[in-house]
């Protein structure tokens, strides 16, 4: 393993633990946490993004460029995965399973879009 790939394993984990901490102390309400838990998830994804940065300079690699399609691949990949979680939620949580599937397949269809987006069709 590269030296570069384990920094950011660790950096990674580190981060997606203290997001997802973060957003179980916010989303609970019986911890009682809700502030704390938005300062822990704010640290989380602060944490994620430093290791995007520094994975990117240990590999040699420029720095991402803010363009149109990053910010329209962003922008799909958020839609699709709440389309998704809404989905799932409506088919797990409020009974709704046939709204929840339609739903949910819909957030795979427009996260399945990315693909071409990103990478384009050859």
């Amino acid at each position: 393993m590269k030296k570069s790939n384990f920094i950011a394993l660790i950096l990674g984990t580190i981060g997606v633990v203290f997001f997802a901490l973060g957003m179980c102390m916010a989303l609970l309400p019986e911890w009682g946490m809700f502030n704390q838990g938005i300062v822990c998830g704010v640290v989380g994804l602060v944490v994620l993004l430093i290791t995007a940065m520094v994975w990117r300079k240990m590999e040699g690699k420029e720095p991402i460029r803010i363009s149109g399609k990053t910010v329209g691949s962003i922008v799909v990949g958020v839609l699709g995965a709440l389309l998704f979680g809404v989905g799932m939620c409506l088919s797990m949580v409020f009974g709704r399973m046939i709204l929840g599937i339609v739903i949910g397949l819909v957030g795979i269809v427009v996260l399945l879009m990315l693909i071409p987006l990103t990478k384009g069709i050859h």
